[in-house]
């Protein structure tokens, strides 16, 4: 490579590990869980760590230039931290480089609307909407693929409430392998499902909720020797750090206070947390942001196992209206409660009406993303108002899709014009009525 690196061609140099029990797997397992029932993790010890820092910052902004290749991709941009993997097994589509928009009530434009709506002055939206297939789900599947076509898998599969179905069957296309996706029958979203349609995905009905695919597709996958994308695989999760460090890498390394993001499966949670305390670790911040994870009230076993100090933790029936976090068994949640404890963080949960409000506020600036993505910032004002972030503090939320993604649930309601816009649209309805040819 011409920036001195050795990358891995050999998938078997990595190596999966339990934080459990300490059981360990080669990089090449297609079981995903250890004997104990715990998800496997990627071990650090194979992950690149022969740079200085000074090294690290370089590289990744000379590779912000690139117009070609792997470091095109805000992913493998910052593989020597997610996934040091050779060039000819990567499967991209240019993923990542979302943008970073300053939306705090310091700010001059008119999307201060959203900082003061939250109550922080320093806010941040991190838009993962912007990737390929419209969600965050994208990182993590240009790892996952790039694993599944260096081990020359039959097919790849996935359960999905619809945004990981989407990124799985484009990728999948992209890599000439065949793709199954496991869908709660009737609970998808009709602008992720059109997606897993056209690109050429094939579609199991699942009576039941998320949690009944994710086990079907489990049981099947693990049957026929199919290679399963959801996040249980810790090489997705290995790709969603890099939402972690592409928003540090924007903020020039300079660490925010907190970092808010919805909380469904768990993964990004695990992942995103990980790649914070990695970079501390490695030296490219200062020190850890906290992590803020927001449920859904009707859709909350994270949120009430942190509720009560971690002593348990039960599945419960998911029902809300927010479709990307509408899970109730989390398959992540030993990762995230790990995350949540090394990052001081916290866990909350946020109304369905909370969630619909934020994303209203967020439509109307003319940024956009879909329900599930609203919780984080409902979660940042519900957090401000109980006093445990500081108006002052920075914030980063995570938008993880578009707002095309879930076209049903669109914001209804009309924000109130103000005096000027109402004097606008009566002048406007009065010059229409003299102009119109008379009966």
């Amino acid at each position: 490579m011409s920036d001195g690196m050795t990358y891995i061609h050999d998938i078997g140099q990595f190596t999966l590990v339990c934080a459990n029990c300490g059981a360990t797997a080669a990089g090449t397992s297609k079981r995903f869980r250890c004997a104990c029932g715990t998800p496997f993790d990627l071990s650090l010890d194979t992950l690149a760590q022969d740079a200085t820092v000074e090294a690290l910052r370089a590289r990744f902004a000379a590779r912000l230039s690139a117009l070609s290749g792997p470091e095109r991709s805000g992913v493998w941009r910052y593989r020597e931290l997610a996934l040091p993997l050779a060039d000819e097994h990567i499967v991209s589509r240019q993923e990542g480089n979302t943008p970073l928009y300053a939306v705090g009530a310091a700010e001059r434009e008119a999307w201060r609307s959203i900082g003061v709506y939250a109550g922080v002055e320093a806010l941040y939206l991190k838009h993962e909407g912007h990737n390929p297939t419209g969600s965050f789900k994208d990182r993590g599947m240009t790892v996952g693929m790039s694993i599944a076509k260096a081990l020359g898998a039959r097919a790849v599969a996935c359960a999905s409430t619809g945004n990981t179905s989407a990124s799985l069957a484009a990728y999948a296309a992209q890599a000439g392998i065949p793709a199954l996706v496991f869908l709660p029958a009737g609970k998808v979203a009709t602008g992720k499902l059109a997606q897993s349609v056209a690109y050429g995905a094939r579609q199991i009905a699942v009576a039941g909720d998320f949690d009944d695919a994710m086990r079907q597709v489990e049981s099947v996958a693990e049957r026929l020797g199919i290679y399963l994308l959801n996040s249980i695989n810790p090489y997705r999760l290995a790709g969603q750090r890099s939402i972690g460090y592409e928003l540090l890498h924007q903020l020039q390394w300079q660490a925010p206070d907190w970092v808010a993001l919805p909380a469904g499966n768990l993964g990004n949670t695990a992942a995103i947390g990980a790649a914070l305390v990695r970079a501390a670790e490695v030296g490219l911040i200062a020190r850890v942001p906290r992590l803020a994870a927001v449920q859904a009230a009707r859709a909350n076993p994270f949120y009430q196992s942190y509720a009560d100090q971690w002593r348990g933790f039960a599945p419960v029936h998911a029902s809300t209206r927010a479709s990307a976090i509408n899970i109730g068994a989390p398959v992540s949640y030993a990762r995230a409660r790990a995350m949540i404890e090394a990052t001081r963080g916290v866990v909350t949960e946020v109304t369905d009406d909370e969630i619909f409000a934020t994303k209203a506020r967020i439509d109307r600036a003319g940024i956009g993303c879909e329900p599930a993505s609203a919780a984080s910032v409902a979660g940042v004002r519900r957090l401000v108002r109980e006093g445990v972030i500081a108006p002052g503090e920075t914030v980063v939320a995570i938008l993880t899709g578009h707002v095309l993604k879930d076209p049903e649930q669109a914001t209804a309601s009309e924000p109130e014009a103000g005096a000027e816009v109402s004097d606008l649209l009566r002048a406007i309805a009065e010059t229409l009525q003299a102009s119109s040819p008379r009966a």
